[in-house]
């Protein structure tokens, strides 16, 4: 039996624009009793995430117990930001009952289990699970490896294709990681799409994997907390695309944060979005911007082509009012000029 003094630990894992941080403010207003923390692992300079998770933030998981690690990977910076800020949590009173870590959706999962063998830490927490969000829309549209049946036939005739594209081996090694998938957007696939993700993620995995739909992050916290994989204590037998190099690298992909005026409206920074996803195939795009002539921020999310906005505070007194927008892509796709051109119109 695993020591039941250790503090489970659940690591949400996803693509870009999967909804880590819809299900994370889910799990924290429906937690069931659990006195929870969170600790988020953002890409890019600007808090996105984070700043929407300690909106939400209740008794049972007040605002100090969200932890956002803006310098890089979790897993690049072990010694020097993750395992101090669990130190932290764990010597919180009262301690958390359960730990949340929401991964920068570019990270590959299996380097960061590798931390939870840290001797500082190993005793004292466990990984209950790993909880792999997939969008079933774009999994179903086969967005990852534009046809997988071509791309497996080729690889077989040619043995030195030896590695997909970037995103679908960050894709791959989330799958091959989880102990459970929970297909998003499931509204937006429909019953053939989820079909067909489902189908495509069972060929992907390297063993069977429970997976369950979702709506707006919207799934019961006895689902996905409590399994007690003990992760850490399995490593071999979650493959990755990385095993036996020492390192990974995160060279695939870059981000730059874009600082502009006051908008016109929400139509008209969702539609410059388009354009950019449209012309310089732009991933993700994530931030704030202050609408002329209103007094609420407008939060800003973007995956590709899709495009959501909604007012979610009011600009407080004293603070500037501005735009500001991550902006993610692979890395040579990162052209900050035409970026910013397209941004302000």
């Amino acid at each position: 039996m695993r020591d039941l003094s250790k503090v489970p630990v659940t690591i949400v894992t996803g693509f870009l624009g999967a909804g880590k941080t819809t299900l994370i403010s889910h799990l924290i207003r429906n937690a069931g009793g659990r006195r929870l923390a969170v600790v988020v692992n953002e890409f890019g300079t600007l808090g996105v995430d984070g700043d929407i998770l300690q909106s939400c933030a209740i008794p049972d998981c007040p605002a100090e117990n969200i932890v956002e690690l803006a310098n890089g990977c979790i897993c690049c910076t072990v010694a020097d930001d993750f395992i101090p800020t669990v130190e932290r949590l764990l010597a919180m009173e009262p301690r958390p009952d359960h730990i949340l870590i929401e991964t920068s959706g570019l990270a590959l999962p299996k380097p960061l289990l590798k931390a939870f063998d840290w001797p500082a830490i190993r005793s004292r927490i466990t990984v209950d699970g790993v909880v792999a969000l997939a969008d079933a829309e774009a999994v179903a549209a086969g967005r990852f490896a534009p046809d997988l049946d071509a791309v497996e036939a080729q690889r077989a005739a040619d043995p030195s294709l030896d590695h997909e594209t970037p995103l679908s081996e960050v894709f791959e090694d989330q799958l091959a990681c989880a102990d459970i998938v929970l297909l998003t957007k499931a509204d937006l696939a429909g019953p053939e799409g989820v079909a067909k993700a489902r189908a495509i993620i069972a060929a992907e995995a390297p063993r069977p994997l429970p997976m369950v739909e979702a709506v707006d992050g919207i799934v019961s916290a006895e689902i996905v907390l409590g399994l007690e994989a003990a992760a850490e204590d399995d490593i071999a037998a979650r493959p990755s695309h990385h095993d036996g190099a020492d390192d990974h690298e995160h060279d695939d992909f870059d981000s730059i944060s874009v600082m502009l005026g006051e908008v016109e409206s929400p139509e008209a920074i969702a539609a410059r979005i388009v354009t950019l996803a449209e012309q310089q195939d732009i991933l993700r795009v994530k931030g704030y911007a202050a609408v002329a002539g209103k007094p609420m921020r407008l939060l800003v999310q973007a995956v590709g082509r899709r495009v959501r906005t909604n007012y979610d505070r009011p600009w407080g007194p004293g603070e500037p009012r501005g735009t500001q927008l991550v902006v993610i892509a692979e890395h040579d796709r990162i052209d900050r000029a035409a970026i910013e051109a397209v941004l302000k119109g």
